[in-house]
């Protein structure tokens, strides 16, 4: 398992959604980058040095401070788009090779390169910014369906990684609750809602709606 690239956002208009810029355009980088805890959400602070995101109100913070997604999910959906999608093109700050990310559980430790450590917190749900980026039709409906969203993770450890650093999972929690799962839970299939209320790494707000949607005393939307 290793970490095939590193991805840093370059600053774009944003003309999908109600604010000025996006942060979705990332390209790989060379050399080693810093990854800190970026703080709580608000700021624009992201876990990698160099990148930002620009609506605060939904991305950035603790939770999301970096994106994952696996260059083997990218293959097939490179094969049906029938397009190249080069690493970060899914806004994503690593491109993975051989880690299963949307088989990875919730909670779940990695270790990158020799000291940075990451913790999988959630799924990363589709906004109106990555289909005007992708400039396909239909395309949240479609990633949903796939159900293969690539994982937030929450900076434990901080250091510098590079690409070509391995990827080690170091720590897995009791539970069976996968970023899939999560996803699809969240998603299209809230009937599953129930079965993530074990997975206490989730975003303590995430999880406490969910919990009061459980329990009955949330909105079904």
């Amino acid at each position: 398992m290793l970490l095939l690239s590193v991805n840093v956002g370059r600053p774009q208009a944003n003309p999908w959604k109600g604010i000025a810029s996006t942060g979705i355009d990332k390209r790989p980088v060379t050399g080693p980058v810093a990854v800190v805890a970026p703080g709580a959400k608000g700021t624009g602070a992201v876990g990698l040095a160099g990148d930002r995101v620009y609506d605060v109100k939904h991305h950035g913070g603790n939770d999301q401070a970096v994106y994952a997604y696996a260059r083997e999910d990218l293959d097939g959906w490179e094969e049906e788009l029938g397009r190249e999608l080069p690493n970060g093109v899914f806004g994503e700050n690593l491109t993975t090779s051989g880690v299963d990310v949307n088989g990875a559980l919730i909670g779940e430790r990695w270790r990158v390169g020799g000291g940075v450590v990451l913790e999988v917190s959630c799924p990363r749900i589709p906004c109106v910014t990555f289909e005007g980026w992708l400039d396909r039709p239909g395309w949240l409906k479609r990633f949903t369906a796939a159900a293969v969203p690539g994982a937030y993770l929450r900076v434990v450890s901080a250091g510098e990684i590079s690409a070509g650093d391995a990827v080690e999972v170091v720590g897995r929690p009791e539970h069976e609750v996968t970023v899939a799962l999560a996803f699809r839970a969240l998603t299209a299939e809230p009937e599953l809602l129930p079965r993530l209320v074990v997975a206490d790494a989730l975003p303590a707000g995430d999880l406490e709606r969910i919990r009061r949607r459980v329990a009955g005393r949330g909105p079904r939307t």
